[in-house]
């Protein structure tokens, strides 16, 4: 589960989505954060990108600060959970992103943990490779 992620090119959205982007023009972003409003692609016929924000507001919520709580599922429990079962099969969308983190208290010390994707930084386009940061480690793993 993340609680934060990046855009580091945003511009690149429409190009490699294939589609038009509307009402939004965002800057680079290294720390997306729930209820912020972020780019998204729709595709409604065709894909457009558009800006939402993020949390899921349940129809039968009484507050919209609940959005606020529900900004992650799992993916096995998706279509069963009342939640998130009418959004699941009915309203999907695409979010881009260039990483994902999540702070971690240890001790004292508030460690971040990242995932990217290494395809941005070596140019790379073959392989599925991932970068993991703990905060003191770094690895990579090879996933093709």
């Amino acid at each position: 589960m993340c609680g934060r992620y990046s855009i580091p090119d945003p511009e690149e959205i429409p190009v490699h989505f294939k589609g038009t982007r509307i009402g939004y023009d965002i800057k680079p972003r290294y720390n997306a954060a729930p209820s912020e409003e972020l780019p998204v692609v729709v595709n409604t016929g065709e894909n457009h990108i558009e800006l939402m924000r993020w949390g899921l507001v349940p129809f039968w919520a009484k507050d919209t600060s609940i959005g606020y709580k529900m900004i992650n599922a799992r993916a096995e429990t998706l279509p069963v959970k009342p939640s998130f079962r009418k959004a699941f099969s009915l309203q999907r969308c695409i979010v881009p992103a260039g990483g994902f983190f999540e702070w971690k208290q240890v001790g004292k010390v508030r460690l971040c943990w990242s995932l990217r994707h290494l395809a941005r930084q070596t140019g790379e386009r073959t392989k599925n490779l991932y970068h993991y940061h703990n905060g003191t480690k770094q690895a990579s793993r090879d996933n093709s």
